[in-house]
């Protein structure tokens, strides 16, 4: 039986968790908050209580890493607000037990964003050029893990996530003035999100870079409206004046490598 730690079972970790416990696998899953410890052990997660700041890790990270052959790091940067941090240095404070760890495999959760919005078709092999902090230190985390020769560090960069509780249109639902009317979409399903995942377990894809989105492209004006039209909700408006600028994310390596199918191929 494999064994496998989360870092972070939040939206995406904690359904994860679920799935692979559902498959046969052992699951050490993670969390900052003391009272979701108890909703983990639930589920059959060994619950650890892990919190990572930029100069130290809090919580027993040897035990949460013990017996582990895959680390899922899936844990968001945090640059504003209350608590902002460096992202970079955060993940660096952790690779030190990785390396004294059996984890033999990272699979590192990151994003899109680490490519610039210039209207171009984006594959694995176009060179990413963040323009948004958040990109930035994603794309040099990513750097810091694939570096390190101690472990493999397969890097899944996922479009914009959505699934049944968690929607743009709900947050853009009326607004007006919202820019880049024919930006394509970029949107991914939750339960494709752990598919794949899934299949990278599965296969023990090592060393890899993946872009997860969808196959389904149309523009943010077409998409959003249509969704707010089926879902009862004001309408969002744009902004037609300004020059659209984004990028439409192929995901064909998803396919030939892992011979993934999308199970939300129109979202």
């Amino acid at each position: 039986m494999k064994k496998i730690s989360i870092l972070g079972c939040g939206w995406l970790g904690l359904p994860l968790a679920k799935s692979l416990i559902n498959k046969g696998f052992s699951v050490k899953g993670s969390t900052t908050s003391e009272a979701k410890l108890a909703v983990l052990e639930s589920a059959n997660i060994k619950a650890h209580s892990i919190r990572l700041t930029e100069n130290k890790v809090m919580g027993n990270m040897e035990a949460f890493l013990s017996e582990s052959e895959i680390l899922i790091i899936d844990i968001p940067p945090k640059l504003r607000g209350d608590g902002a941090e460096h992202f970079v240095t955060k993940i660096g404070t952790l690779i030190p037990f990785i390396e004294k760890s059996p984890i033999n495999n990272v699979v590192f959760i990151s994003s899109t964003s680490v490519y610039a919005d210039d209207n171009t078709i984006v594959t694995e092999n176009s060179q990413p050029e963040p323009d948004t902090e958040s990109g930035r230190q994603l794309l040099a985390t990513e750097k810091l893990l694939q570096a390190n020769t101690n472990f493999q560090t397969t890097v899944i960069r996922f479009g914009g996530l959505i699934g049944e509780n968690r929607h743009p249109i709900h947050f853009l639902a009326g607004r007006k003035n919202l820019e880049n009317p024919e930006a394509p979409i970029n949107l991914i399903h939750q339960n494709d999100c752990i598919g794949i995942i899934e299949a990278v377990i599965a296969q023990n894809t090592k060393g890899e870079v993946f872009n997860a989105v969808a196959p389904f492209h149309p523009t943010r004006k077409d998409y959003y409206t249509q969704k707010a039209i089926a879902l009862g909700l004001v309408l969002p408006e744009f902004e037609e004046s300004k020059p659209t600028v984004g990028k439409t994310i192929v995901s064909d390596k998803i396919s030939t490598i892992l011979g993934y199918t999308f199970k939300h191929s129109e979202l």
